[in-house]
């Protein structure tokens, strides 16, 4: 079984490399996700410090993709959010 973390990280990378124009804000990603930005803001720093992700603080900020999305694996993606499988 995969968690809601594992879901929802999947969900989150996918909307990142659908709106690929820039830094996406959390909120964005929240609204259009229908995800809590709270939960959504826990499951961001696992995926930038796993080096999927890059963010940036401030007006302006928010995350993009690190690669291209077909470098992206959904295994590669769950194995971090949910340790071993």
């Amino acid at each position: 079984m995969i968690s809601t973390r594992g879901r929802y990280a999947i969900r989150v990378m996918i909307d990142l490399a659908e709106h690929r124009s820039g830094y996406i804000p959390l909120r964005e990603i929240a609204e259009r996700q229908e995800i809590s930005l709270k939960y959504i803001e826990k499951i961001t720093p696992l995926l930038a410090k796993g080096a999927l992700i890059e963010g940036i603080h401030g007006k302006g900020g928010g995350y993009k993709l690190a690669k291209a999305p077909e470098d992206y694996s959904v295994y590669d993606i769950l194995c971090l959010t949910e340790g071993t499988l």
